[in-house]
């Protein structure tokens, strides 16, 4: 006999628990199908050999006023226990200069002139904290983004101010064009700078990110940056909690294989058995759930991006024995030649809190996560080994660790992260920005138009854990504006 409920979410990263949290509190009747396990999906931590490593994401944005997370904290009343991080980034350019990306904008670009030279950065970088200001307002308050049908569009009217007018024209500007504008283009070290940033938090380059996008993703350290004792499975956990406490089930090591639709609602047929529901939130990436859903093929079929558009990852774990201190826990380091065994011109370095005990069972000991881009997943073979010595090398040279230092370390290639977290090719970070995809051409959250939605980082609006926790917002937004979740529970 099927198991029946009012919501099935399948997945359980951020856009899931997201929709979870906000729909439990409105008494849906909710369970999450999850396909490892640990909840959390990219969101998440696990352990190994005496040490938590991070199973993704390494940094926490979102919890500033009007930004995706802060709202939905305010809206359920879950806490996080957070830690502020007073630096957030340092970066390592080819040349040996290290640039701190401070918070505070006055002292950032201070700092990037002394980096760059004063020509043309104060003004670049206030337009830029101008325009992200712009996106995060306007995200919250335009939660029928993007418009599928004309309903939407008529609230996306009537919520638009002056500001959203003006400010949208930046969507049909390329960063590369803007950054051009300000006279930027021929400084070599900001040019690379620039690509290497966009990479962490577009996907993509100044080409392809247009200025709306990559103003928001170069400024990201501009905000509240934290870090979470324990690893980011403690961002998950709170969640899970709260979904709990409101009568939601979650089903680890639950893998969905078919969806069916009935005249009452989906059947949802799992390794664990069958799950029936009226309603089926999806947070998986949409490549994966017209495996599961071939009735949607043919709205997405222009809009799926294969492996040659998409981006893994290798990533390193290591534990470490350190007594050091260091200025800032996220570290991008630029490479003079391209990451043996990869190819990549950049690592990104995430460090263990110097405060944080619970990261290891022994004391005196540091966890690093290590990551970089892996373009084209399913036709880019990595050699691990050749890459985890390349690491170790640049790591030791840059002054983070010495090798005799190291107590256990691990590798995950492509293959890895298909498994791990169950992602076609193994992609990860969502869909890249690219130009010619406008953010009103985005997959949006309607999946049928008759029950199933979907949000997490191939949706609008992407990326990261704001872009994924805003997914999950705007999906919740549109079921409550299809009136099927009040109706469905009268």
């Amino acid at each position: 006999m099927a198991h029946s409920f009012d919501l099935i979410v399948i997945g359980s990263g951020m856009g899931s628990l997201t929709a979870s949290a906000l729909l439990a509190k409105l008494g849906t009747k909710i369970a999450i199908l999850e396909q490892n396990y640990l909840p959390g999906g990219c969101t998440s931590s696990y352990w190994r050999k005496g040490f938590t490593f991070e199973s993704g994401a390494t940094t926490l944005v979102g919890l500033d006023r009007q930004m995706p997370l802060e709202y939905v904290l305010a809206q359920t009343g879950i806490q996080l226990d957070v830690r502020k991080l007073p630096l957030p980034m340092q970066v390592h350019l080819k040349n040996g200069k290290i640039i701190n990306r401070y918070q505070f904008l006055d002292q950032w670009i201070a700092e990037a002139e002394r980096v760059f030279g004063k020509k043309g950065q104060a003004e670049f970088w206030r337009k830029c904290y101008s325009i992200s200001q712009f996106v995060w307002d306007t995200s919250i308050k335009q939660r029928n983004f993007p418009p599928a049908n004309f309903s939407d569009l008529m609230d996306a009217v009537k919520n638009a101010t002056l500001s959203q007018v003006v400010n949208a024209r930046y969507s049909l500007v390329r960063t590369s064009d803007f950054i051009k504008k300000h006279g930027l283009h021929e400084n070599v070290d900001f040019m690379e700078f620039i690509d290497e940033q966009l990479l962490i938090t577009a996907q993509n380059t100044q080409q392809e990110v247009n200025l709306l996008f990559g103003a928001t993703a170069l400024c990201y350290t501009n905000y509240n940056n934290y870090y979470v004792d324990g690893g980011l499975i403690n961002l998950v956990t709170p969640f899970i909690d709260y979904i709990k406490k409101l009568d939601g089930e979650l089903h680890l090591r639950t893998e969905v294989q078919q969806i069916e639709k009935t005249e009452s609602g989906y059947l949802v047929k799992t390794n664990k058995g069958v799950f029936q529901s009226k309603m089926i939130l999806s947070g998986i990436p949409i490549n994966n759930l017209l495996k599961i859903y071939p009735p949607a093929i043919s709205k997405y079929q222009s809009k799926i991006m294969d492996s040659p558009k998409l981006n893994s990852a290798f990533q390193m774990g290591i534990g470490f024995k350190s007594n050091k201190d260091f200025d800032s826990i996220h570290h991008q380091i630029h490479l003079r030649k391209p990451l043996a065994g990869v190819g990549a011109k950049s690592i990104f370095l995430s460090l263990s809190h110097p405060e944080d005990t619970t990261r290891s069972d022994v004391p005196g000991m540091k966890v690093a996560s290590i990551s970089t881009h892996v373009p084209n997943p399913q036709n880019n073979i990595i050699d691990t080994k050749i890459a985890e010595n390349a690491v170790i090398n640049i790591l030791e040279d840059s002054g983070f660790l010495a090798k005799e230092d190291i107590v256990y370390q691990h590798s995950s290639s492509p293959k890895s992260w298909e498994k791990w977290t169950g992602r076609a090719f193994g992609f990860v970070g969502g869909y890249p920005q690219y130009f010619s995809i406008k953010p009103w051409q985005m997959i949006e959250s309607r999946v049928d138009g008759q029950g199933m939605y979907q949000c997490g980082d191939t949706s609008y609006p992407g990326q990261g854990i704001p872009g994924t926790t805003l997914s999950g917002i705007i999906a919740v937004e549109k079921m409550m504006k299809d009136n099927r979740i009040m109706n469905n529970l009268k």
